[in-house]
């Protein structure tokens, strides 16, 4: 059993903040107690706030909430705070809200590169939690802490390839072309007369997140807990697009490993067995697995398989030889979920169960 914590929503009445509502509402370990957004929405009901664009209907707990500017003041009593702030903005409110002791869990890239935060992604590297008493001293806090989620086409491609690390070692080269969802672009992302009848190929930034924060992810804390080691050996080269699926990002991977090849069944069964501490902990949110390897020629698939365990696993299909590199196979992740909302919140569940919160 687990006493609730009350917990804050920033940005919450864009794409991301919305999904935080709908997986914090009936939470069993955090109780909504303050969203904020910008000054247009601050002082307004939320029902009245935001434009609800959820397939799912507003939580009714919500709908009354005052929102709040985002100050930290205002979110004083908080025991967590999910922000889920677009980037341009993100970076001086997280910070003020640090400065004041608290304890925030992030969507945006300001601080994914900060050389004592966690960029954490819940099915991969939890154990990067380590490095939270030492963020503590430097910053000079307390209580109060920050952990980054990766960015949402990252997290759906380290799940498998962390999986593959464990069992077979380094990797020296991954290739992989994303066909990411247009909510990745927030509301209201991309007009429909760039998107419809198309695909774009570029998404600003995006390639470069996924070429740095790979060897992060998959790298290690140091031995005294002061530092992340990043994996050096393996190179990363994407290619990123958006295509007009609503939610769901999909990449289409090859890889190189560093030792033996293995055999495609070998990987298949990598994948299957793949575990993580998140699920050893027992954290609510936890998917039972990981990782979905599907036999299925023409899956895993957007529509059909993004909401898979609840959106928190990832999917993985068409496990092949590659010609050119060893293996090639295609994975699948919920963009907004485990690659947003839902990371910071499984993130924040460790927190709890290891005792941080």
């Amino acid at each position: 059993m687990v006493d609730q914590k009350k917990v804050g929503v920033l940005g919450c009445t864009g794409s991301v903040g919305q999904r935080f509502i709908l997986l914090l509402s009936q939470h069993p370990y955090f109780k909504l107690h303050a969203v904020g957004a910008s000054s247009r929405s601050a002082g307004k009901k939320y029902k009245d706030a935001t434009r609800w664009k959820q397939s799912q209907q507003l939580p009714e707990e919500v709908k009354d909430m005052i929102v709040q500017e985002c100050k930290a003041a205002a979110f004083a009593e908080c025991d967590v705070v999910f922000s889920g702030l677009d980037a341009d903005v993100a970076g001086e409110i997280e910070a003020e809200f640090i400065k004041n002791d608290l304890v925030v869990f992030s969507n945006a890239k300001n601080y994914r590169r900060d050389p004592v935060t966690p960029l954490m992604v819940p099915l991969v590297n939890t154990n990067h939690f380590d490095i939270i008493p030492h963020q503590r001293n430097v910053k000079g806090l307390n209580k109060g802490f920050l952990v980054t989620n990766a960015n949402c086409s990252t997290t759906g491609l380290v799940v498998p390839l962390k999986a593959l690390q464990d069992k077979f070692g380094p990797l020296d080269a991954v290739m992989v072309t994303t066909l990411q969802a247009i909510s990745g672009g927030g509301y209201p992302g991309v007009p429909s007369m760039d998107i419809l009848d198309n695909v774009v190929p570029f998404i600003g930034g995006e390639e470069e997140k996924i070429e740095w924060e790979t060897g992060k992810i998959l790298g290690a804390v140091n031995a005294d807990a002061t530092a992340f080691t990043h994996v050096e050996q393996t190179k990363v080269s994407a290619q990123c697009t958006r295509v007009a699926v609503m939610d769901g990002h999909t990449a289409c991977v090859s890889v190189k490993f560093g030792g033996a090849k293995p055999t495609v069944e070998e990987v298949k069964a990598a994948m299957r067995e793949y575990s993580c501490e998140s699920q050893a902990l027992g954290c609510p949110s936890a998917p039972k697995m990981a990782i979905k390897v599907f036999e299925e020629e023409d899956r895993p698939q957007p529509r059909l398989d993004r909401d898979l365990e609840g959106g928190y696993a990832v999917s993985v299909g068409r496990v092949r030889e590659d010609p050119v590199f060893d293996i090639k196979f295609v994975a699948l992740s919920h963009n907004t979920v485990i690659g947003a909302a839902g990371s910071s919140i499984l993130n924040a569940e460790v927190a709890v169960v290891k005792g941080l919160l």
